[in-house]
């Protein structure tokens, strides 16, 4: 075996199992909260990391409904894709996530339409950059929350 090949055949497996390399999960969306928090499948709570959606539970906020429709739209009753992070979990016991459906990257979806901000949640901070490229963009553009 060639030095290059040997080194490979030793280093992946060990970066893969450290988790450097998360495995993204599936699973189907079963209830959406708000604009940045859902139910999974077996009754699991995942808050989308990076971003922070106007409420509409306890006190409904300016453009809550709007982020939770748009969030509905995106993801509900759908087979979604989480990517995590760093941490695992948040302090209220919910599962901190990137959501994908299909090709889309929901996080930043609801942060380009202005229906949500880039708020960073260190050490969950993979995106951060980007989320923050596209609140400018919203920002700019006057979208959603954003607006005049």
């Amino acid at each position: 075996m060639s030095g290059k090949i040997w080194l490979l055949a030793i280093i992946l497996p060990l970066w893969l199992l450290c988790g450097c390399a998360s495995t993204p999960e599936t699973a189907s969306v079963t209830r959406v909260i708000d604009g940045d928090t859902i139910v999974i499948e077996g009754d699991y709570r995942v808050r989308y990391i990076g971003i922070d959606a106007p409420e509409v539970h306890p006190q409904l906020e300016a453009y809550g409904v709007e982020a939770w429709q748009a969030n509905r739209k995106l993801v509900e009753g759908k087979q979604v894709r989480l990517e995590r992070d760093v941490s695992e979990t948040d302090k209220h016991g919910r599962r901190l996530r990137y959501v994908y459906v299909d090709d889309i990257f929901v996080n930043a979806e609801l942060v380009r339409d202005g229906l949500a901000e880039a708020i960073a949640y260190p050490p969950d901070t993979k995106y951060q950059g980007y989320l923050e490229e596209l609140e400018t963009e919203a920002r700019r553009f006057g979208r959603g929350i954003w607006a005049k």
